[in-house]
């Protein structure tokens, strides 16, 4: 098998991540440190110029002008600028940091929604403005083809996320949004610390789950643990941290295991290889059967790629929510019962709750106020 070389700090030739030590006489001569201590030198310089590199990842041009216009046109306009950012990479990374960087010692900001909102509509211009772009019909730059194709993967991913977390009942999809867009966000750093990655990692591996154990394997390291430590760099939340790092583990929590299931999901969509068998491993540990999975994958392609925004917070509890999804999608107080844990009569008194809280008379019209504010 190829071994990928790492980028060079200071020069475009590239050498093996291992070298046999010279041979031949070495008496008189002054010796070099031992091979493992340059290993890790040359390994934390050749990481820390892919961060800086990363640093000036490029937004999508339409996306950053969408951002830009965020309180120009009113309530339309801020719903409209927080889902372009939440479309881009660049801009995600961008808003929630500095929204992080004002929070020193308090609760992180886990959420684009909730960035904007501590930020203010001057402050998001602002980072907007700092973030540089590219534009598919002009020169490539730097980074050439890569954020395009990276975009386009991690909208599928976030798009097959949302679909889950609705079908497995899970609140902050809003978190889930963040997650599920960053979740390959190592790849970027190891594109700039290994010449030849990802390619020289293909062949053979055909799944998602090869590709990293062949990294883990070569690299000693793979892309989900890099992402998680960009994430911690960045001074974001480290429960998003714990997702990204973790999306591939067998044993990941709730949130990692679906938004490793979304990136399966989104693998299948565009006709690459996954596995059957861990496909429905990973559903059962969200609650979710081949059938219900067997409904995604049909709707995926088909789905748009993206849901209302709002800036108004959800006036709903979870178990509300959690009720209201369940209308949404059709089913009877019974079966609403008998999913939640609940008696009839505790789904009637959530059901008057969730009407008085949204101002609403019956099912439709709450399941509408709902779906147009961005809450299902």
């Amino acid at each position: 098998m190829s071994t990928l070389s790492p980028v060079a700090p200071e020069t475009p030739t590239r050498t093996r991540i291992t070298r046999r030590p010279e041979a031949g006489n070495t008496a008189g001569r002054e010796q070099p440190p031992p091979r493992k201590e340059r290993h890790i030198e040359g390994e934390g310089r050749r990481f820390k110029l892919a961060f800086e590199a990363l640093d000036a990842y490029p937004a999508l041009l339409e996306p950053r002008e969408r951002a830009l216009a965020i309180g120009s046109e009113g309530p339309e306009a801020q719903a409209d600028a927080i889902a372009a950012i939440e479309s881009d990479v660049a801009l995600s990374i961008a808003v929630l940091r500095r929204a992080n960087a004002s929070r020193a010692g308090a609760r992180r900001v886990e959420d684009v929604p909730a960035a904007v909102e501590l930020l203010g509509a001057a402050e998001v211009v602002r980072v907007a403005q700092g973030v540089p772009s590219f534009d598919f019909f002009e020169h490539a730059g730097r980074w050439g083809g890569v954020p395009a194709a990276f975009r386009l993967h991690a909208l599928a991913t976030q798009r097959a996320a949302d679909r889950l977390a609705m079908a497995a009942c899970i609140e902050r999809r809003d978190r889930i949004a963040v997650a599920s867009l960053l979740h390959d966000v190592g790849k970027l750093v190891m594109i700039h610390a290994y010449a030849g990655y990802p390619s020289l990692l293909r062949a053979g591996a055909h799944t998602p789950e090869k590709r990293v154990a062949l990294e883990r394997r070569e690299l000693n390291v793979d892309h989900a643990l890099i992402g998680g430590l960009t994430i911690r760099r960045w001074g974001l939340p480290a429960s998003l941290a714990v997702t990204i790092e973790r999306h591939h583990d067998p044993d990941a929590n709730r949130e990692a295991a679906l938004v490793g299931l979304a990136d399966m999901l989104a693998h299948y969509e565009r006709g690459a290889s996954v596995s059957a068998r861990e496909l429905v491993r990973r559903g059962r540990k969200l609650g979710l059967e081949a059938t219900d999975l067997r409904a995604i994958m049909h709707e995926l392609p088909r789905s748009t790629s993206g849901r209302p925004r709002t800036m108004l917070p959800c006036p709903l509890s979870p178990r509300e929510l959690a009720v209201l999804h369940s209308l949404a999608e059709g089913r009877v107080y019974k079966e609403i019962g008998a999913d939640l844990g609940l008696s009839v009569s505790t789904v009637r008194s959530h059901l008057l709750n969730i009407y008085g809280k949204l101002g609403t008379h019956n099912r439709a019209q709450a399941v509408l106020t709902a779906t147009r504010s961005g809450w299902v």
